[in-house]
């Protein structure tokens, strides 16, 4: 499993062979074994494969690809609707209708994403997480008929892989690392940290193309910017509403 781990890559291009529907259910097994808040397992599974509803899906992530040519599409929710229902069909008022109780289904939705993931590389399958999920959470609502109580929170591609891309660097261990409490970074902790990323081949290349002066500047002026943050923000936060977890 260490070794799945570590050489984890993100998987954009798929072959055209299916996943048979036992090893899938095999993924999806390990994938609720994942740790829960309480084991009140307060998320859901929205499992694609229908070629048109791929095709339908794809333009809500961007029009990424890997979401039409994937044979699987996995949309991970967290879920309060199905437990809110038991609680009330045993004479116990449910009380999570709140930003809180999002938080947990949705800690709960991504451990078992990241299972379900482990296991899908661990059988050979490639995978990539979309991030798009909670931009466009309220169009996904609507296409996946997502009840009051349910919020996408992301959303896994899974088949066999088309490529074999190189591993993807990562900062390294100290970056992230505080023993007993958090030490913050002076000016040069992050020169230090930050400098093989910089100094990456692609991503001066990145900086180039964008006509930048460095890459902090490709993620806040291009990648990520602080007017589409706001955006987004602002999305979220009504489906949540909507949803009712305000």
């Amino acid at each position: 499993m260490l070794n799945v781990i570590l050489n984890h890559r993100s998987i954009r291009k798929y072959t055209s062979q299916d996943i048979p529907d036992s090893l899938l259910n095999d993924i999806l097994e390990a994938g609720i074994r994942a740790s829960t808040t309480g084991n009140m397992q307060v998320y859901s599974i929205v499992v694609t494969r229908d070629v048109e509803r791929r095709k339908k899906l794809a333009p809500l992530h961007f029009s990424q690809p890997m979401v039409a040519q994937a044979p699987v599409v996995l949309t991970f929710c967290a879920d309060f609707n199905r437990f809110n229902k038991w609680c009330e069909q045993r004479n116990a008022p449910p009380g999570y209708d709140n930003f809180l109780s999002f938080m947990t289904a949705s800690i709960d939705a991504l451990l078992v994403a990241q299972n379900v993931c482990l296991a899908a590389e661990s059988k050979g399958l490639g995978i990539c997480y979309l991030g798009t999920t909670t931009y466009m959470a309220d169009k996904i609502i609507d296409l996946l008929e997502l009840p009051k109580g349910v919020v996408p929170v992301t959303t896994v591609t899974v088949g066999y892989p088309g490529e074999t891309p190189e591993l993807v660097d990562r900062l390294p261990l100290d970056a992230v690392l505080h023993n007993e409490t958090y030490q913050d970074y002076s000016f040069e902790d992050i020169d230090r940290i930050y400098h093989d990323k910089e100094n990456l081949e692609e991503n001066i290349g990145f900086v180039q193309e964008n006509n930048k002066e460095n890459l902090a500047q490709v993620f806040t002026d291009v990648r990520y910017k602080k007017a589409d943050n706001e955006h987004f923000s602002q999305v979220l936060l009504s489906v949540l509403k909507k949803q009712g977890f305000m």
